[in-house]
């Protein structure tokens, strides 16, 4: 099984940190991490942040989380538009 990489997204709820979406980067390491290095967000973490992107490489079907930011709304939405156009580009002009 070889190495996958993927983006989720995850809210914080009165019940506790919830995914609600996943996107899968692909299994090339480089492209990944070029990916996840373009969104927006901080590193900085307080108990007032809400949204957060995991970046997280997926081995023998273990998850291994290899970073993460946090993010306001606005930057959710420029963070999705990003995933989704490197992800077209990614399938429809590199080759693998």
């Amino acid at each position: 099984m070889e190495t996958q990489f993927y983006i989720t997204i995850t809210l914080k709820t009165h019940k506790g940190l919830e995914s609600f979406a996943k996107f899968f980067i692909g299994n090339n390491r480089h492209r990944a991490f070029e990916i996840f290095k373009q969104l927006k967000g901080s590193h900085n973490v307080t108990e007032k942040n809400i949204l957060y992107f995991d970046f997280l490489e997926t081995e023998k079907g273990l998850p291994v989380n290899l970073d993460f930011i946090t993010c306001t709304l606005k930057q959710l939405a420029e963070n999705c538009r990003i995933i989704t156009k490197e992800l077209f580009k990614s399938e429809n002009f590199e080759s693998s």
